[in-house]
């Protein structure tokens, strides 16, 4: 007796299912704050699954646990930080009572964003984010805005945490990113490339190569560049004196400041305040 062989099953379809080890969060323009607080977790139930279908979290923890994060696992340890975009199933398995801050929040849609790591440790930024989140804390609710400030400077602190690995070709290196904020704390007096490089941790050729192929510009092109942008920005904008725009961009000398202007800017001091702001055009000058 002859049987029929059985229809083949259909196979269940592939999924590709891709890993959720990074987000990417727009954070060009504040947060909207919905909710802040210290959340208390464990004696009602070791497993907790839930969702917020609408708003972001974000995560500061003190405690061992386990999270798994849209499938994906991950450990949660003292010292840990995640952030979680909307409607994403979470599961945390708590080992008993387990206290983190929280913060629930909205992002904007402004600016490239940021790729950052769903969990990540805070290292040595730790000190500093549960400040800040402390801080938030203490002005909620009745300062939003100061509390929303805290949690936004948090949110660009751990997204420096781990600068990510696709943005590794663009990515400003450590020693440039050191340098530049060294200039900029400087303008108003005298610095040498040496200096800035020592402070950088580089040597003197290194870093110019290093800052070349960043900005296009050598050092000291840099720091002249920054200067004349400081004062254009004083003369047409403030109503200080000239000798007073001229020390705060670290060029005392009236003759010599007269001289960077009008090789840099085009103009006199003078005629460069009288000409007025150039048009906005949503272009940083």
């Amino acid at each position: 007796m002859s049987r029929t062989p059985p229809e083949p099953q259909a196979a269940d379809p592939v999924v590709e299912h891709v890993t959720m080890q990074t987000v990417l969060a727009p954070l060009d323009e504040p947060p909207t704050l919905v909710a802040l607080g210290i959340g208390v977790h464990g004696p009602a139930g070791q497993v907790e699954v839930f969702s917020l279908p609408d708003l972001w979290q974000f995560h500061l923890y003190g405690y061992d646990a386990d999270l798994t994060v849209d499938g994906t696992a991950h450990a949660i340890r003292p010292g840990r930080v995640s952030l979680v975009p909307p409607g994403t199933e979470v599961r945390y398995r708590y080992r008993g009572r387990s206290e983190h801050v929280y913060a629930h929040l909205r992002l904007g849609t402004a600016g490239a964003p940021c790729s950052i790591p769903v969990i990540q440790p805070a290292g040595h930024a730790l000190d500093l984010l549960t400040a800040q989140l402390h801080q938030a804390l203490a002005a909620w609710p009745n300062t939003p805005a100061w509390a929303t400030a805290e949690v936004w400077a948090a949110l660009w602190r751990i997204a420096r945490l781990t600068p990510p690995r696709e943005q590794s070709t663009r990515a400003v290196h450590p020693a440039v990113a050191a340098a530049t904020a060294l200039i900029e704390a400087r303008l108003t007096e005298p610095v040498t490339v040496p200096e800035i490089a020592k402070a950088a941790g580089v040597s003197h050729n290194h870093l110019t190569r290093l800052f070349r192929a960043a900005t296009g510009e050598t050092v000291v092109g840099y720091i002249r560049t920054r200067r004349m942008e400081r004062a254009r920005h004083f003369l047409q904008a403030t109503t200080l004196s000239i000798p007073a725009v001229a020390a705060s961009v670290g060029i005392p000398d009236l003759q010599a400041f007269n001289k960077a202007c009008r090789r840099e800017l085009g103009a006199s001091p003078r005629g460069i305040r009288t000409a007025g702001p150039a048009p906005h055009h949503g272009v940083a000058q």
